[in-house]
């Protein structure tokens, strides 16, 4: 199992646009093609500002790469990123391997 650990740093003042949209075009379609979200955060008033940290939980590199080049065909994900790109000011991806005492929380929901 892997973390895919991606942080992204909205444009100031577009945090709250940025999560809309989000939150309505593009979480669905990761939900349907990537699965596993181990976590969706936004930084509060201490540390970087503007910024946004979600986990994906994959089988393995191989998996994720499967899974996020399915949802890159899908052209509802290009829309989306059509709109979204703009209003971000950097990305940052980590991949993550859980520690041998450590188990990734089980996938909630459907």
């Amino acid at each position: 199992m892997i973390i895919d650990h991606r942080t992204y740093t909205v444009k100031i003042g577009l945090l709250n646009d940025y999560v809309k949209l989000y939150e309505t075009e593009a979480y669905p379609l990761q939900l349907k093609y990537l699965g596993h979200n181990v976590g969706w955060y936004v930084s509060n008033d201490i540390g970087p500002l503007s910024q946004i940290v979600h986990l994906w939980a994959y089988e393995s590199l191989a998996d994720r790469e499967a899974r996020r080049s399915a949802m890159a065909a899908d052209p509802a994900w290009g829309a989306f990123l059509k709109k979204a790109t703009p209003m971000l000011d950097s990305m940052e991806n980590k991949i993550l391997r859980p520690t041998s005492f450590f188990t990734v929380p089980e996938r909630r929901g459907s």
